[in-house]
Order: structure tokens, then sequence, then C-alpha cells
């Protein structure tokens, strides 16, 4: 297997708009899927990265927003950005997702877009229920397909990058079977991958290429990344982003 240096993912990830798929619109529509947030609420961002989402959540909900990474210059963007717009209700964490050191049932809602499949969708809504109250919610992007059987290549390509991927209506049987209530899901639409992810991603890639030509590992990486680009092109019709919505019911 490819060793992958932590550096050049960084590198390639760091200054686009944002490290997954998602926009302020699909973000705001789960949003609006639950109910009695206050400036009282406490929120939790799971991998946020630099935040497109957590400042979309503390501007509409108002409530006390702790965003969490485990990379510490992701979260020096956000408490920038934070305080260039005025924003007083964000604190950040650094933090890894399956070893969070958080009170108990303090949590009214937990968010994470494009980030739990690092633990697996299963092991996230596992683990991450114990830091949510009775009756709060969690909201999470996770890629799923949308057919039971997918072109060959695609399917390789996801067996490959994570072998958990599986469909929609089994994931919404791992959050019934985890003791939670789903509320809501929806497919993220193209643009979402697209505008402020693939596309600037990709428009990256050329000067990485010019500035890595003599490693040839980290070619490999950005190479990498220019096929998932392409496989998603090709093959959005098969697979996709959804936002699943779910509520605590004990």
């Amino acid at each position: 297997m490819q060793r992958v240096s932590m550096e050049i993912l960084y590198e390639i990830f760091s200054s686009i708009p944002q490290q997954g798929p998602g926009n302020n619109e699909s973000t705001l529509k789960a949003l609006s899927m639950i109910p009695s947030l206050s400036e009282n609420s406490k929120i939790l961002d799971i991998g946020c990265g630099t935040g497109r989402q957590t400042l979309t959540l503390a501007k509409a909900a108002k409530s006390e927003i702790t965003a969490m990474d485990n990379y510490q210059p992701f979260l020096d963007k956000i408490n920038e950005k934070a305080k260039s717009e005025g924003l007083s209700n964000i604190k950040t964490l650094c933090s890894t997702m399956d070893d969070m050191i958080l009170p108990d049932d303090y949590f009214d809602l937990i968010w994470s877009e494009g980030a739990i499949y690092i633990i697996g969708f299963k092991e996230g809504l596992e683990y991450w229920k114990r830091f949510v109250k009775p009756g709060g919610y969690i909201a999470v992007t996770e890629a799923a397909w949308f057919i039971d059987n997918p072109p060959d290549e695609v399917k390789k390509f996801w067996e490959s990058e994570y072998p958990g991927i599986t469909t929609i209506e089994e994931n919404l049987r791992i959050i019934k079977d985890l003791g939670y209530v789903p509320v809501n899901h929806f497919k993220l639409p193209n643009i979402a991958w697209l505008d402020n992810f693939y596309n600037p991603l990709e428009q990256r890639l050329p000067m990485l290429r010019g500035k890595y030509a003599n490693n040839i590992e980290d070619l490999r990486t950005i190479e990498s990344v220019q096929y998932e680009i392409d496989i998603y092109r090709k093959y959005s019709d098969f697979y996709g982003y959804v936002f699943f919505v779910m509520q605590r019911s004990e």
C-alpha cells in the first residue's frame, strides 16, 4: 500500500474553501430540521476543517459552537474568520474525533460534514451518542450509494477508498439500530461537490505537480486526487453525500 504523507494532504486541501462536499444551502436546510435551538444551546462541529459550515451555523443558530479538528492550522483559520466577522459564539478545540475528552450528555446538537467516514458511520454514531443530550440531535453527511449495483469502476474506487460505503437504506437501518430516531435525510446537490470543493481543488493541482515534480510519492497522491475528481464527474448519478438528521431517543 502506498504511504501517503500527511503534509502533502494538508497542503492539497488547506487552501480551498472547504475540505469536503457541502454548501451553505445544504447546511441551512439540515439545520431547519432541528427545532428548539437557542443562544443557550451547545453545538459540537466535529471535523470542522476550515469552518465553512461552522460560520454558517454560528450566524444562523446563534448558539455556542465548539469547532473541533485535529489540525490546529485549520482551527486558526476559523478563529481568524470569526474575529473578522464579529462572531463571539465560536470556540475551537484540537482533538481527534475518536478520543474526545468532553462531558457526557452535554451537547444539544452534534454536527459533522464530510468527516464521519474517518472512523466509520456506525462507529462514529455509536461513540458520539454519549456526548449528545437525551432528546438532542446529530446531523452528519455520509457518502452513500444511490443504487444497489454501481458500475465496476466506481465500485472498485470506493471499495479502495472507503470500504464502509453502503446504501441510504442501510445507513437508515444503522441509525435506528443505534437507538436514534431518523428525522430526515436528503442528497447533497452536485454544486455542493463542485463549487467550493472539487473545482478549486482541481485548480490547485497543476501548481502542486510542478512543486513536487521530483517526489514520486507525493505526485501519486496528487494524481489520486485528480482521479477522485474524475470519478465523481463520471459517476455522480450513482453515489454522493447524504445529509442524515437524527434524534437521540434515550
